[in-house]
């Protein structure tokens, strides 16, 4: 019997690169990343991909969730339409 293992955030840095265009600064890990002033955080057993908006002096603005459904570069392109709906 031969077991699999699917981590979401084995491609995590590399779909950001693919899906924003930029070379995100890695944050906690490699499950979080900082694009502009937006951190893009893995939550839940990589279920969920939060956006948060990161202020002065270190508060946070968790602005929404996307779900990690069926891979991380559909959540990513979900993620980047939602900060251009919220002009972030």
């Amino acid at each position: 019997m031969t077991k699999t293992f699917v981590d979401p955030a084995a491609d995590f840095v590399p779909a950001v690169e693919r899906v924003f265009g930029v070379t995100p600064r890695v944050l906690d890990g490699s499950r979080a990343v900082l694009v502009g002033d937006v951190k893009l955080t893995l939550e839940a057993g990589e279920r969920e991909l939060w956006l948060v908006r990161r202020l002065p002096p270190g508060l946070e603005d968790w602005l929404s969730m996307v779900e990690v459904e069926p891979d991380i570069e559909t959540a990513l392109q979900k993620a980047k339409a939602v900060l251009g709906d919220l002009d972030v």
